[in-house]
């Protein structure tokens, strides 16, 4: 038995095609609620950081400083993500609300990250970075 055809295909759609090239693209395709904390974070890393450049590394939007990565941020199905590096563990005292990895900091939505705390924590990885 013939299978029929309306004539029109669907184009393959590749993984370039979702690959996010700024930080608009990135945030326009997260949900509401983690785009406001996520908005709020990048505001905060501008802010310490007026001279780093943003960009998209591994998918996520990013800062560079002289050429260098400084930061990055993203969002996951449950949670929002801050990658200040190494300096997670010289602040894990003020990050005990937080759950934290190796150079990561998870947080919910609806529980942004303080701006002073990003602030400070962008600027240790300023001088760590040098």
């Amino acid at each position: 038995m013939k299978r029929k055809t309306t004539g029109t295909r669907r184009k393959a759609t590749s993984a370039k095609a979702n690959k996010p090239k700024t930080h608009d693209d990135y945030l326009a395709a997260v949900a509401e609620d983690k785009r406001a904390a996520l908005q709020k974070l990048r505001q905060a890393i501008k802010s310490a950081a007026p001279k780093a450049e943003e960009c998209v590394s591994y998918q996520v939007p990013a800062f560079r400083l002289n050429g260098r990565f400084l930061v990055a941020y993203g969002a996951a199905t449950n949670h929002c993500a801050f990658y200040p590096g190494s300096t997670v563990k010289a602040l894990k005292d003020e990050l005990k609300g937080y759950d934290t990895g190796n150079g990561t900091i998870r947080f919910p939505a609806s529980k942004p990250l303080p701006t002073g705390l990003v602030r400070k924590l962008v600027r240790l990885r300023i001088e760590e970075t040098g």
